[in-house]
């Protein structure tokens, strides 16, 4: 049996393993170790286990990873939340449809603290939620435009996305953080088209807010101030090259914390639950990433990125064309695959394809990221909207799923646009960095 034969056995025997709901780090390992001890030697494929583990979890540049997520605890566990709608709120919250887009610019803010799509959608459905119903706005809005705002939290940096992908295609963390703040505004600006849309054609959905002073208005401002100074400070330096992206992620862990001091809410309980979860998050990730790493050896050894790659490049499709097959092929997966642990296994395959064509990879990155972003809000995974339906649980999954349509339809439309106009990711990494 070729190795290429066998390295497509072992990608349909690990898609059959997730299917059937084994823990995608296990499967990988699994598969891997199998599939190399075929190809080379059982002696080969134990040593295997003797390097990778350590050398992953022993890696200084990995650090970053368990520092920006324990940022995003330390800002979720201060409840800056609620002082990020409340200034949406009051700024944008009196047009047609504007708590619903005051919502998703708040997911935005939010998710520039914290890099968590799930964590986005469940704390800002908290805030948000009961106040859209204070206003009687019509639970397909609301708990749509609050699903659909958490997908960004994978999206604008500092992303937990782009770093697994910035390490996997050996790519700059930096570039990739900057990558994605211009389609990250994009797309939380074609959402905010989509409300408006949805709003003239059914003003039922969402009647008008109260008018705020400008007074008002500016008093809010002191609110999000701290996560503004933060936000500037951690992706200011890591753009300006003052640091690199792992003292980054530290300066934004401490600044972190110094407002949960600020906001009164540094108590042992607070300090003890955001560790604990960012040693849970961290500990899944890290896992993922030994199993990617030797699944990865696996599928060297095969030949079938390097045949892939050589078969697609000899084509006589467009490049746009082969990158929107990988990206359809990344939609279809993203649907039953949880959207972090796709990024690892996908990208050494795909990888060899987009390097042998010649594209930019920081584009190419940014526009897998936002595509995983599909899979958070359609079935049967849809991540952020089963964490809505556990929030609004009077509301039926299948209303959350139809008022989210139209965001999915706004998403994809935003893929496409990136994807014609690569400029939109690489542009601001070009003027920064100059490539």
């Amino acid at each position: 049996m070729s190795p290429l034969v066998v390295g497509i056995i072992g990608i349909i025997f690990l898609l059959v393993l997730l299917f059937i709901g084994m823990n995608i780090a296990f499967s990988m390992i699994v598969v891997g170790f199998v599939g190399y001890t075929i190809l080379v030697n059982m002696k080969a494929a134990l040593g295997l286990f003797a390097t990778i583990p350590f050398n992953t979890v022993a890696n200084y540049g990995f650090s970053v990873i368990p520092l920006f997520v324990l940022m995003g605890q330390f800002m979720y566990y201060a409840g800056v939340s609620g002082d990020l709608y409340s200034f949406c709120h009051k700024w944008i919250g009196r047009i047609s449809g504007g708590l619903a887009s005051a919502t998703i610019v708040a997911c935005a803010f939010f998710a520039a603290i914290c890099g968590s799509s799930t964590a986005t959608t469940a704390t800002m459905g908290v805030v948000c939620l009961p106040e859209m119903r204070k206003y009687r706005y019509k639970d397909t809005l609301s708990c749509g435009s609050i699903a659909a705002g958490g997908t960004l939290g994978i999206l604008i940096p500092p992303s937990v996305g782009f770093i697994l992908y910035a390490i996997s295609a050996e790519q700059s963390i930096g570039d990739m953080f900057a990558g994605g703040i211009i389609p990250g505004i994009l797309l939380a600006a074609v959402y905010v088209v989509t409300i408006m849309i949805l709003v003239k054609k059914d003003p039922s959905l969402a009647p008008k807010g109260d008018k705020v002073s400008m007074k008002d208005k500016l008093n809010a401002i002191k609110g999000v101030l701290p996560v503004l100074i933060l936000f500037v400070i951690v992706l200011g330096g890591i753009f300006a090259g003052l640091f690199t992206a792992n003292a980054g992620a530290a300066i934004g862990a401490f600044g972190a914390l110094i407002c949960m001091i600020i906001k009164k809410k540094c108590t042992w309980e607070n300090i003890k639950k955001s560790c604990f979860d960012t040693i849970r998050t961290s500990c899944m990730i890290f896992l993922i990433m030994i199993g990617a790493t030797i699944f990865g050896y696996f599928l060297a050894v095969s030949t079938l990125p390097a045949s892939l790659a050589m078969a697609l490049s000899n084509s006589s499709l467009p490049n746009l064309i082969v990158v929107l097959l990988i990206l359809a092929i990344y939609a279809v997966l993203g649907c039953f695959i949880d959207s972090l642990p796709l990024i690892i296994l996908l990208t050494p395959i795909f990888l060899p394809v987009i390097n042998n064509m010649g594209l930019n990879l920081v584009w190419f990155g940014v526009l897998m990221v936002m595509i995983m972003q599909l899979g958070l809000i359609t079935p049967p995974v849809g991540m952020c909207v089963y964490v809505m339906a556990g929030i609004a649980k009077d509301v039926p999954l299948m209303r959350i799923f139809k008022g989210v349509f139209p965001f999915v339809i706004a998403l994809i439309v935003s893929v496409v646009i990136v994807a014609c106009i690569p400029a939109l990711a690489t542009g601001l990494p070009h003027l920064l960095y100059g490539h």
